[in-house]
């Protein structure tokens, strides 16, 4: 397995955000940045994009076909607070993991992912071929996709590693506090996790 993360120019994200996810990542781990920079950092491999799709349609690049080993995919702002093994304890098998959406019920959430090698075909062959019409009508972006093409397919963190994968707005902030539980915070929207000095301590 090999953690994966997606980096795009022309946003706030930089080298420097992989660089921060890669010391927080236990070294004997490959990691692989999917990526239209340079981005230099040791211990990732730079992979270029092959389509320049915008924004986070970026991400559905990880859906390509040719990766011959599962991925753990990350956001940049996904913040590791703790020893990841329990997730990677889970991650086998033939279904992906994702999450189940913070604040949709029936929603699904894409800042971690397990990502078998072979579990990516449906929803590429769905994709590819109607990607433009895709960005234009679904609201929920790549997010939407795999609810489009998922649904309830996909294993949940929520319940494959119960209460080891968090939201900082919806668990943290309420409770000020990271539980001892707790391996992974995820981040949506502000504040990044670099503004929160609780969570920067924590960082590995």
């Amino acid at each position: 397995m090999r953690v994966a993360t997606v980096l795009r120019s022309g946003g706030e994200y930089t080298p420097e955000h992989v660089a921060r996810l890669r010391r927080q990542v236990p070294a004997d781990l490959e990691m692989v940045c999917l990526t239209d920079m340079n981005v230099d950092v040791e211990g990732v491999e730079d992979v270029g994009f092959r389509y320049g799709w915008p924004g986070w349609w970026a991400k559905m690049e990880l859906f390509r076909p040719g990766w011959h080993e599962d991925l753990l995919f990350m956001d940049l702002d996904t913040t590791v607070v703790g020893d990841l093994s329990p997730l990677l304890a889970v991650s086998v098998g033939p279904l992906p993991i994702v999450l189940r959406d913070f604040y949709r019920d029936n929603g699904l959430q894409s800042s971690l992912m397990y990502l078998p090698y072979d579990a990516s075909e449906q929803v590429w062959d769905y994709w590819l071929p109607q990607s433009s019409w895709l960005m234009r009508t679904v609201r929920q972006g790549d997010q939407g996709v795999l609810e489009l093409t998922w649904g309830d397919g996909a294993r949940l963190w929520q319940k494959a590693a119960r209460g080891a994968v968090v939201s900082y707005k919806v668990h943290v902030q309420p409770a000020t506090t990271v539980g001892p539980k707790v391996h992974v915070v995820c981040f949506h929207g502000k504040p990044r996790p670099w503004d929160v000095p609780e969570i920067s301590r924590r960082e590995h």
